[in-house]
């Protein structure tokens, strides 16, 4: 399914949003869910390490991996909202997918280790150090925070706001995050 029929559902329930802004709205969650991923990782980290490391691989506060899972559950489990346990089953599946099929690929394909699971806590369920239960259970229970709280007060926020300020809130720090992806991808 295309993003923006996803997004079709949501204006069906609030607001009557345009195509442009129905991308606005999705590129928001996008950078939210990355930023809620960058937050994950700092606080876990600093349990697990004891210290606060910067996590990521991209410059700014988010982390590419969470928004493309945000993505993923949005597309297949968006659908569902009805069903809290289908929503929370396929953010897992999904997230849990993707995870090892990234950490796999660039592990074999691009020999760079962006994370192992072998060396954290709470790293039960490990498979080859590319994901964990505790990992997957976590972007389970995202999904249910994206799903029943982060789209319902994203489309409230746009639909409360003026055209211009909500694209001004949603495409600056969009193309930044994209730009931060492509300049780690360049360099």
């Amino acid at each position: 399914m295309y993003p923006i029929a996803t997004l079709r559902a949501w204006a069906r329930e609030e607001h009557d949003f345009s195509r442009w802004q129905k991308f606005q709205i999705f590129l928001f969650l996008f950078v939210l869910s990355g930023v809620f991923g960058f937050v994950y990782e700092t606080i876990f980290y600093r349990i697990d390490l004891g210290h606060f490391v910067k996590r990521g691989t991209t410059l700014g506060p988010w982390i590419p991996i969470y928004a493309y899972g945000a993505v993923f559950i949005l597309l297949l489990a968006y659908r569902f909202r009805r069903r809290p346990w289908a929503v929370f089953l396929l953010g897992t599946l999904s997230s849990g997918l993707l995870e090892f099929a990234v950490g796999y690929w660039f592990w074999h394909v691009k020999h760079i280790r962006l994370w192992d699971y072998n060396t954290e806590i709470w790293n039960w369920g490990n498979i080859g150090g590319y994901i964990c239960a505790r990992s997957v259970l976590f972007f389970g229970l995202s999904g249910l925070i994206l799903v029943y709280i982060m789209v319902p007060a994203v489309v409230h926020l746009a639909g409360r706001m003026k055209a211009r300020p909500f694209a001004l809130l949603s495409l600056i720090p969009g193309a930044l995050f994209i730009a931060d992806i492509l300049f780690r991808f360049i360099r």
